[in-house]
């Protein structure tokens, strides 16, 4: 894989009053782990952390949910089992993320300050 280039891949949960995020390191582990729950949910989560987009779907600003949020919608404010159910209910969202284009390190091609000229 070249610099920059990457793949983000979250699982997007459409709550009664909210929207919920998880992210996920490795897809081929996760679609196995649908179908065979022995598989530890450490092996492809990407954090221990559920994010609420407040509505806006899994493109939205993401800020970190409460217990209380938590409580409200899934009955249970046990991030384990909040992560669990996301992932057994939520659609996968996959985006990728192309090469960056341009210079890799501009401090190699003189001063980046605007105003200065390198002697």
């Amino acid at each position: 894989m070249t610099k920059g280039e990457a793949t983000q891949v979250k699982v997007h949960f459409k709550g009664k009053e909210d929207d919920f995020v998880v992210f996920v390191d490795d897809l081929e582990t996760y679609k196995k782990w649908k179908s065979d729950k022995s598989i530890p949910m450490a092996h492809f989560v990407s954090a221990f952390k559920i994010f609420v987009t407040h509505k806006q779907g899994a493109q939205g600003q993401m800020d970190g949910a409460s217990k209380a949020t938590l409580e409200n919608e899934f009955g249970v404010s046990n991030e384990d089992e909040v992560i669990k159910k996301i992932l057994e209910n939520g659609s996968i969202q996959e985006s990728e993320f192309p090469e960056r284009q341009g210079p890799k390190n501009d401090a190699q091609r003189g001063s980046i300050v605007t105003g200065q000229v390198s002697r």
